[in-house]
C-alpha cells in the first residue's frame, strides 16, 4: 500500500479537535513539570484556550465532504461535531470552577486538569466512534479518567467511598458492555465496524435470534449506566455527594452527553432490525428514570443529592427524544443537551460557590441567601426554574421540544408521563428557591448568617464569577433566543446520512431480506 492511500484510509484530519486536546493535555503535564506549583495561576487559562481552539476546529469542519476516518474506525459527521463541542465546552467551564476549588482542597491543579482533559478526549473520541474497538477504548478513557477524578481530593474520606463505588459499579457495567459487543463481534462473524456488523447479521438471518437479543440488553445496561438511568443509577447519588463537586458538574454533562451520543450511533446502526426491542426497553428505562428521579428527589436534604436524582430524570426526559426514532426526536435530544450544558454547569457553579464560602451544600443552609449573595441568588434560582421547565428559560423550551417530538411519534402516556414528573419536579426546585428568597431576616440559616464578605479578587475566583455570568446569561437568554440552536440541533441530524428516515428504512428492508437486489 502506498503512502497516498494510507493517507487517505486514515483522514487524520478529522480529529484535529482531538489532536489540539492533546497537544494541550502534554503541554499542561510539561509545564507543571518544569515549573511546579507555580503554573498553577495560569495554567487553567491554558487548558481552557486548548479547548476552545478545539471547538473553533469542530466549527471548520462542519458538513465535512470526507468525515470517515480510520478505515471507518471514526466518523466525524455533523452529529459527533455537536456533541463533541457540548463535551468541550462542559470541559470549559467545568476548569473555570475547578481552580479555586482543587487549590483550596490542597490538591494539584495541574494533574487534576490532565485527568479532565483526558476524560474530555475519551468523551470526545466516544461521540464519534464507529466501530467496536474504538467504541471500548473510548469508553474505558473517559470511564478510567472518571473515576480517578472522582476520589481526587484523597484527603476526604467520602471522596474515597464514591470512588470505589462508582469503579467496582462501572468495572461491572463494562464487563457487561464488553460481553454484549462480543457477541456482537461472533454473530457478525467477525465484523467490528458497525455497519459491516448489521450487515453481517443480516446476511446470516439472525435478525431475531436469542443471541442478538442479548447483546442488545447487555449493550443497553453499559449505555444506561454511562447516562445514570434507573435501574443503573445506583453509583450517582452517593458519587454526586462525595466526589468534587466540580467533577460530578463534568460527570453531569459530558459523560451524559457521550452516552447519549453512542447510544444513537450504536442502536440506531447495528439493531436496525430489534427497532421495537430497544424501543421497548428504553422507554422502561425512561418510565423508571422520571418516576425515581423525580419522587426520590423530594425527600432529599443535601444539595448535591438532589441534584443528583434531578439528572437521572432529566435522563428519562432525554430518553424520550430517543425513543421516538425520528428526526425531531434526535434533534430534540440534541437541543436539549445544548440548553441542559448551560443550566446544569450554572447550578453546579453556585453550589461550589456556596460550598467554598461556607462549608455545607444542605439545602436548609441556602435559608436567607439572597441578603448577603444576589448574584448567586440569582444564578441558583434560574437555573433551578429552567430544571424544572419555567417559562421563558431554556429548560422551558427543551422540555416542550422534546414533548412534541415524542407525541408526534405517537408516545402519548410517556409524554403525558413526562408532564406529570415535570410538575412533581417544580417543587423540589422551587422548594430551594423559596428558602433563599422569602425568609425573612431572622429565620436565616447559621451559615448565612456567617457568611463571609462577597469578594471577587481571590485568587482563582474571577474564573468561577465569569463561568457563572456566563452560563447565567446563557440560561436566560437560550429559551427566548433559542432559534440558532433550533437550526444547529436539526441541521446536525439532517446532516447526518444515517438518521435519515430513508437510510433507516433501507437498512431494516435489507435485513429482512439480504438476498434482495436493491432496485434503483
Amino acid at each position: 500500500m502506498d503512502f497516498a492511500n494510507l493517507a487517505s484510509q486514515l483522514n487524520a484530519g478529522t480529529i484535529l479537535p482531538e489532536g489540539i486536546v492533546i497537544i494541550t493535555l502534554m503541554t499542561v503535564l510539561i509545564v507543571d513539570l518544569i515549573l511546579g506549583r507555580t503554573s498553577a495561576r495560569w495554567i487553567g487559562y491554558l487548558a481552557m484556550a486548548g479547548l476552545f481552539s478545539s471547538i473553533v476546529a469542530l466549527y471548520f469542519q462542519w458538513d465535512n465532504v470526507n468525515p470517515i476516518s480510520f478505515s471507518g474506525g471514526f466518523n466525524g459527521d455533523d452529529l459527533s461535531i455537536v456533541f463533541r463541542g457540548i463535551i468541550a465546552l462542559s470541559a470549559i467551564v467545568t476548569i473555570c470552577m475547578s481552580i479555586r476549588y482543587v487549590e483550596q482542597s490542597g490538591t494539584a491543579l495541574a494533574e487534576f486538569i490532565a485527568i479532565l482533559l483526558t476524560a474530555t478526549l475519551g468523551g470526545m473520541f466516544l461521540s464519534g466512534a464507529n466501530e467496536l474497538v474504538m467504541t471500548f477504548i473510548s469508553l474505558e478513557t473517559l470511564s478510567i479518567s472518571s473515576y480517578l477524578l472522582t476520589g481526587y481530593t484523597k484527603r476526604d474520606p467520602r471522596s474515597n467511598e464514591a470512588a470505589l463505588k462508582y469503579l467496582l459499579i462501572g468495572a461491572s457495567s463494562t464487563a457487561v458492555f464488553l460481553y454484549g459487543v462480543s457477541l456482537l463481534y461472533g454473530l457478525s462473524g467477525g465484523q467490528t465496524e458497525f455497519s459491516a456488523i448489521a450487515e453481517g447479521i443480516a446476511t446470516a438471518n439472525l435478525g431475531q435470534s436469542l443471541g442478538l437479543v442479548m447483546s442488545l440488553v447487555f449493550a443497553i445496561a453499559g449505555i444506561g449506566f454511562k447516562i445514570s438511568a434507573a435501574p443503573f443509577h445506583q453509583w450517582t447519588p452517593d458519587v454526586y455527594e462525595g466526589a468534587p463537586t466540580p467533577v460530578i458538574a463534568f460527570l453531569s454533562v459530558g459523560s451524559k452527553a457521550a452516552g447519549f451520543a453512542l447510544a444513537i450511533r450504536l442502536l440506531t446502526t447495528v439493531f436496525p432490525l430489534a427497532v421495537n426491542e430497544w424501543h421497548f426497553v428504553f422507554t422502561a428505562l425512561a418510565v423508571l428514570s422520571l418516576i425515581l428521579g423525580n419522587v426520590v428527589a423530594l425527600a432529599q436534604t443535601s444539595m448535591k443529592r438532589m441534584l443528583a436524582y434531578s439528572s437521572i430524570a432529566q435522563a428519562g426526559f432525554v430518553m424520550i427524544g430517543l425513543i421516538s426514532g425520528t428526526q425531531a426526536g434526535y434533534s430534540s435530544m440534541i437541543f436539549y443537551l445544548l440548553v441542559y450544558l448551560f443550566m446544569n454547569l450554572c447550578g453546579f457553579t453556585c453550589v461550589i460557590l456556596f460550598s467554598l464560602r461556607t462549608g455545607t451544600d444542605q439545602i436548609a443552609e441556602y435559608s436567607g441567601l439572597y441578603q448577603k449573595d444576589a448574584l448567586l441568588t440569582l444564578g441558583l434560582s434560574i437555573s433551578l426554574l429552567s430544571l424544572g421547565g419555567i417559562p421563558p428559560l431554556a429548560g422551558f423550551f427543551g422540555k416542550i421540544y422534546i414533548f412534541w417530538a415524542g407525541w408526534q411519534a405517537g408516545l402519548y402516556w410517556l409524554v403525558l408521563l413526562g408532564l406529570v414528573t415535570s410538575v412533581v419536579s417544580i417543587y423540589y426546585y422551587i422548594r430551594v428557591v423559596k428558602m433563599m428568597v422569602v425568609k425573612e431576616p431572622q429565620e436565616m440559616s447559621d451559615a448565612v448568617k456567617n457568611y463571609p464578605e462577597v469578594r471577587w479578587n481571590l485568587p482563582g475566583f474571577r474564573p468561577l464569577q465569569v463561568g457563572l455570568i456566563v452560563t447565567l446569561i446563557a440560561t436566560s437568554l437560550a429559551g427566548i433566543l433559542s432559534n440558532p440552536l433550533f437550526t444547529l440541533a436539526n441541521n446536525s441530524v439532517a446532516n447526518t446520512p444515517f438518521l435519515q428516515p430513508g437510510m433507516v428504512a433501507k437498512a431494516q428492508v435489507s435485513a429482512v431480506n439480504p438476498s434482495q437486489p436493491e432496485k434503483l
